[in-house]
This record gives C-alpha cells, structure tokens and sequence, in this order.
C-alpha cells in the first residue's frame, strides 16, 4: 500500500487547481480582462502608496505657495518640471491630489460595496428561505426602492444625514454618511438575486438533508446555500464598485460629498470645472480621465466575470 505521504504529495496544489480552472482558462483567453485587471490594480497599488510615491503632500499648507497656483502642465509653455500635471488654484500638485484623492474614492467604493452585499445577502437569504410575510415586507421594501434612483436616494439619506449632525459635525461623519447612503441605494440587486437563487436551492436534497438532521435555519441559510449563491454576487460586486465610486463623485461634485480639504475625485472635478471655461482645463481633465479609466477598467472587469461564471457560455 503507498505511503498516506507520498499519495498527498502528489496531490496538486491549490495554485495548480487555480491555473487549471475554467474560470483561469477564460482569463488567459481574454486580453480585456487581463488588461483591466492591470488597470485596476495600479490604480489601487498608486491610492495605497500615495504617501510615499506622490511629488507633493497636498494637504500639507506648508508646503503651499500661492505663486504656483494655476501653472500649467510641464510640457506646456509656462509649465514648472516640479508639477507634471500642473497646479490647481491652492498651488496644489494636480498629480497628487489625484494620488491622494483615489484613496478616498476606492475606500468609498469599497466600503458602501461590502456593506450593500452584506445587507442584500442577509435580508435576500431570509426572504428567501423563510418565506411568508418575511418575504413580503423585504421584497416590497426592494419594489418601492426600485422605483427611484440610486443617487436620488443617495442624496435623501446624505441630506438628511447632513441635517442631522449639522455643519460643524457633518465633516467628521461624511466618510461614513457616504458609505450608508451609497450602500443603502445599491442593496436591492444583492437582495434580489439572492432570493431567487435561495428558491431555487431550498427545494434541493442537500437542504432537505441538512434540514432532516435537525441543523438550525440559519445554519443551513450561511453553510450551506450562501456559497451557491456567491458567483452572481461576486458579479454584481464587482460592477457595482464602479457604479459606487462613480456615484461618490457625482455626490462629491454635487457639494454633498467629501470636503475640498481631503479631495475625492469628484471633489477634484467640481474644483476644475469653475476655472474650465478660464483656461484652466488640466484641474479637471486629468481628474476626470482618471475617473473613467477606473470606472471602465472595473466595468470590463465584471462584463468577464459575468461570462466567465455563465455556464450557458462554456
């Protein structure tokens, strides 16, 4: 009889079961996947290294002069080699608050993402697997959310946060008033999906058979059904990360968003646009093609993954 060892030395590794995958094969196949993929692990690498790789720190006032406010790219004439992308009105490196304003945006991004997934997923496996009355308060709740638009009720959540901390207090709390209002507007699709996937899995012989050896409910709903759910919400996460940052700009361009002391993208934009028609462009081109490079590098991303995972497409 061989060796218990020498059978589990020549099981293939985890990084081996990855590279032999499907979901790796449609990969490598996919030249926009792998690019996007590039893209946006970049974007993600230059947020988090901000500090150390940006030229200037544009949140420090000491290191601001006034006389380089409105300079124009390096390239161009009048343009200083200190200041690749230019200077805003403050003086600011327009190269760094970019840096510095991705972090916000992703960080927004991903945080009102996460949360939106987990109350989608949670109140889509209850509506789901319990049924009832249950599944006709979440879904009705869902149905008349659906009927207006993310960024209005974005913005009633953000009004109505903003009201209630007041001026003063509104600027500690907008990171997370951000968050629960992005979030609570993009729940609905998890919730949605979840439930009729859980339809779906309730009536197969695995939950019967969990259910006949006395496991609790929310045992059956976390252990056992979630992980056969996950593939379209990892789906929808991903499509949503873009949706999110891009409608954390437009709530930062709107003035609801993050203060002009600590910069979103969105932030950068508004700031540009008012001195667009002067000259001025470099404030809010560059800000803004960087925007739509991270939202389309995101959406391609997710338009494969959505395949990738469509068995109908194997």
């Amino acid at each position: 009889m061989a060796d218990t060892s020498d059978m589990r030395s020549k099981e293939p590794g985890r990084i081996a079961r990855a590279l032999d995958s499907d979901l790796w094969y449609s990969f490598s196949r996919s030249p926009l996947a792998m690019i996007s993929t590039v893209v946006v692990v970049l974007f993600i690498a230059a947020a988090l290294l901000a500090p150390l790789i940006a030229p200037h720190d544009p949140f420090d006032p000491a290191n601001l002069s006034i006389l380089d406010s409105f300079l124009p790219p390096a390239w161009l004439d009048g343009g200083d080699p200190r200041f690749l992308l230019g200077t805003d009105d403050q003086g600011r490196d327009v190269l760094s608050t970019i840096l510095y304003g991705m972090r916000i945006s992703l960080a927004v991004g991903f945080a009102s993402v996460i949360f939106a997934m987990v109350l989608g997923i949670t109140l889509g496996l209850l509506a789901g697997y319990m049924g009832g009355w249950v599944d006709s308060v979440i879904m009705r709740i869902a149905d008349v959310q659906l009927t207006f638009p993310a960024i209005l009720i974005a913005l009633l959540i953000n009004g109505v946060a903003r009201a209630m901390a007041g001026p003063q207090s509104y600027d500690k709390v907008v990171f997370v008033v951000l968050v629960l209002s992005i979030g609570l507007s993009f729940w609905v699709q998890y919730g949605r999906t979840v439930r009729g996937s859980v339809l779906v899995e309730a009536n197969k012989e695995y939950v019967l058979a969990a259910r006949l050896i006395g496991l609790k409910p929310w045992t059956i709903m976390v252990k056992h059904v979630l992980p056969n759910v996950l593939g379209p919400v990892l789906v929808i996460a991903t499509i949503n990360l873009a949706l999110a940052i891009i409608t954390e700009a437009t709530l930062s361009f709107l003035g609801v968003g993050v203060p002009p002391t600590q910069p979103s993208l969105g932030t950068l934009i508004r700031i540009g646009n008012d001195f667009l028609f002067s000259g001025e462009w470099w404030i809010t081109i560059f800000p803004g093609i960087t925007l739509a490079i991270l939202a389309l590098s995101v959406n391609l991303l997710g338009d494969w993954l959505r395949d990738a995972l469509n068995p109908k497409l194997r």
